[in-house]
Formats: structure tokens, sequence, C-alpha cells
């Protein structure tokens, strides 16, 4: 007989030898938060276990894990498991970055036909900014960045952008504590530099990379805030130096703010004031 027909129905191939230990644990416990997300008024353990083609016992020590961490929880009265908070937070994540980037892309396309230079969006991960989309500039000397590449906080357009409107508090522990790279001989590295240049770019509502993150280039970025005036993503425009000189550094800055605003209200967020 085949391995196919030797498999038991409805369980992926190979799933077994595809991950064992605890990748296989990971495996299940994610199938059983799918099997939960999609029943909103809650599973008994049973049913979760026969969906899942497993024990009961292993079922349960499984959704015993899920719910020390927050991902899932049980109804008392019922005994019903369902998804938590945490899931529900994870993945409304993604539906905000997937807004943002949907509601960003039209205003990346218009500052890039207005600017002449290439446009990003990046979001903050952690101490470092992840650009999740771009409008490349038309000229054969354009700033090109891969998306999802990352650059640091401290040293990019964007980075410094969200590091700027990032709460006091946290701010000062990542300039502190954090590991501030000299990426390049322009790259602002001291943590008493940088909380100076956090104030001025707070002021005039716009960051500047003067070849921080790259020789040779300059960017000017500003920030997107949410409902509660919190920065979540940020866009900029960058390009050489050649076309983007000190002189027209703060004129860009302006732009890219006001662009930023728009998409801010457009998402039902509030700029800060």
């Amino acid at each position: 007989m085949s391995e196919a027909k030797r498999r038991t129905p409805g369980r992926p191939a190979n799933t077994a030898k595809a991950s064992g230990g605890h990748s296989q644990s990971l495996v299940r416990g994610l199938r059983l938060l799918e099997y939960l997300a999609a029943s909103p008024l809650g599973l008994a353990l049973s049913e979760v276990a026969e969906k899942a083609e497993l024990a009961p016992s292993t079922t349960h020590r499984l959704l015993q894990a899920l719910q020390s961490q927050g991902f899932v929880s049980q109804e008392n009265e019922q005994g019903l498991w369902r998804i938590d908070v945490k899931t529900f937070r994870i993945g409304n994540s993604y539906l905000e970055a997937r807004d943002v980037v949907a509601t960003s892309r039209p205003f990346l396309r218009h500052l890039t036909a207005e600017t002449g230079e290439t446009a990003n969006l990046g979001v903050r991960d952690g101490t470092t900014a992840v650009f999740l989309a771009q409008h490349e500039s038309p000229q054969m000397m354009r700033m090109i960045t891969r998306l999802g590449s990352r650059a640091p906080l401290h040293a990019s357009g964007v980075g410094k952008a969200l590091l700027a409107w990032t709460p006091e508090a946290e701010r000062t522990r990542l300039l502190e504590e954090g590991e501030l790279v000299r990426v390049t001989a322009n790259t602002l590295y001291q943590p008493d530099t940088l909380q100076t240049e956090m104030q001025q770019i707070r002021m005039q509502g716009f960051a500047c990379d003067r070849e921080e993150h790259a020789i040779g280039l300059h960017c000017v970025a500003a920030c997107i805030f949410d409902e509660h005036s919190t920065p979540f993503a940020a866009i900029s425009v960058s390009g050489p130096m050649a076309r983007i000189p000190e002189a027209r550094l703060l004129s860009l800055g302006a732009l890219v703010r006001q662009t930023a605003d728009e998409i801010t209200q457009q998402l039902g967020g509030q700029v800060p004031r």
C-alpha cells in the first residue's frame, strides 16, 4: 500500500516527519488556533480534539500552553475554548499594517511625481525601521530599498522620525541601552546628540538623514499616527545629494510632513499638536 493511502484522511502529508519535538507542538498549537478562530462561539475540548485528530489529553495540554500565554481562554460555565485577546491583537496588527500600506500607496506615487524622488513607507520593529512599500524615482540615479529590509532607528530618516515621537521614557531607554552603530561617518550615535536631534525633529515635524545611512544620499521623513497620536509608520523621500542639497531639505520636509498628516487623517488617526 502506498504512503498516501496509509495516511490518516485529513492530516497533511509528512507532518510528523517535517516537524518533530517542539516544532511539532508549535504546528499543532497553531492548528488549534485556526480551528478556534473559525468558531467564534467556542469549541468544547472534545470538538477541538476531533478537528485536530489528536487525543483529548494532548489537545488539553496544548490548549493550556496557549492559555498560559494569553492566546486562548476557557469559558468556565460550559468549558468552551475561544481565542483570546493576544491572538486578536496579533491579527489586528497585520490588518493595520495592510491598511497603512494600501492607503499610503497613492500618496507615495504622488510624492514621487511631485519631487522626482523615491518615496518609502516604513514601520518600527524593535530598534530598526522595516520598509514595507516604495515608489521608485524615474531618474536613472535613484535610491532603491529592498522591501523588508531594515535600517537602524537612529541612522535613517524613517527610523529617526519614528524614534522622535516614541514616548520619552522608551526613547531614552532605546538610546541609552541600545547599540548605536555608526553606519557612516555622518551617523549620529551619541545618546545626548540624538536626544537633541529628536527635539529638533519634533519641533519641525520631520526628520532629515544627511548621509547618515548611506554616503551620497539625503532623506526626509515624517510620521503617520494612530487615533492615540502614537506613531505607527513613517514615509520618506530619498535621493542623491546632487538633487536633494541642504537647501532643498526644508521644502521637501514640509511636503512629506503634509502628506503624512493626510495619510493619518485618512486612516482616522490624530496628528499630535
